[in-house]
């Protein structure tokens, strides 16, 4: 949408790259804690960290970063759970600098503050409409990342318990079904949570989808270059953006560029040109 793109070009350059590294460490600091005393990171997380509404609504506003202090997949015991939160944290590294490689930082940067801001509001509707205080962790979070990357990549594999390979679309569908059995049969806290996570999700594709690509006018001009594509002489060019797949099609402020670091043709939009990894051939 429009808005966003201007707010795009505004603010890019305030975009922390590399974002998700950040957060894993985060992770990787709680889950540290954990291992050394179980009982001090309860206490510490519970008392201090975690998301509080009453305590935020108080000026404790650091909790609405510091409860990221969660790491993934806690399991019943904790040999369990230190084995699969180290898993977790590679795992979720990866699966966010693949999103930020496609979108670009800023926009993984918005789509990641916004799950934030949507678990701190779930917190407050707990406490302010159902007077209850609910401890919310990065749940629901990490798994908007991965049903953000399923959208992506569906087809990407990932090995279920280290052995029988599953499409990420499958395990999205599954993770979906989970859900919905949450909020049919969960707690008050499971449904708020739940509603506000695929909000943002819902929301981040809304307004950062280019809808005139769908305009009768836009589809017919589609349709008139793709006839004339087929009558163009070999050797004729049209832009795409090596990363993103996008072409001056999709929306006229696209700008496209050659990186000059790269060995090859390869072509960007202004939105991966600077964030992209350079392709370089394998040395004979």
């Amino acid at each position: 949408m429009k808005f966003f793109y201007a707010f795009e070009r505004k603010y890019n350059r305030y975009a922390i790259p590399n974002l998700m590294y950040y957060i894993v460490i985060l992770y990787a600091v709680g889950l540290a804690v954990y291992v050394v005393n179980p009982m001090m990171y309860w206490s510490i997380y519970g008392n201090y960290l975690c998301l509080d509404a009453r305590a935020i609504l108080h000026g404790q506003i650091w909790r609405l970063l510091t409860f990221l202090i969660y790491p993934p997949s806690f399991g019943m015991f904790r040999f369990t759970s230190i084995f699969l939160g180290i898993i977790a944290l590679f795992m979720y590294h990866s699966l966010g600098q693949t999103l930020e490689n496609v979108w670009g930082s800023f926009r993984f940067n918005v789509f990641f503050f916004m799950g934030m801001l949507a678990q701190g509001l779930a917190c407050l509707i707990g406490y302010v409409v159902f007077g209850q205080e609910w401890m919310l962790t990065t749940g629901f979070l990490n798994s908007s990342i991965f049903l953000a990357f399923a959208m992506y990549f569906p087809d990407v594999q990932f090995l279920l318990f280290f052995v029988l390979p599953v499409k990420a679309k499958w395990l999205a569908v599954a993770e979906c079904a989970v859900y919905l059995y949450s909020f049919v049969f969960g707690t008050n806290a499971d449904r708020c949570e739940l509603i506000v996570s695929l909000a943002n999700i819902l929301v981040f594709f809304f307004i950062t989808r280019n809808y005139k690509r769908y305009a009768p006018k836009e589809i017919k001009r589609k349709n008139h270059f793709k006839k004339e594509v087929k009558i163009m002489p070999k050797g004729g060019t049209r832009h795409r953006c090596a990363v993103c797949g996008r072409t001056e099609l999709d929306g006229d402020e696209l700008e496209f560029r050659y990186c000059s670091k790269c060995e090859g043709n390869y072509e960007y939009c202004q939105e991966h040109l600077y964030t992209h990894k350079h392709v370089k051939k394998d040395e004979d």
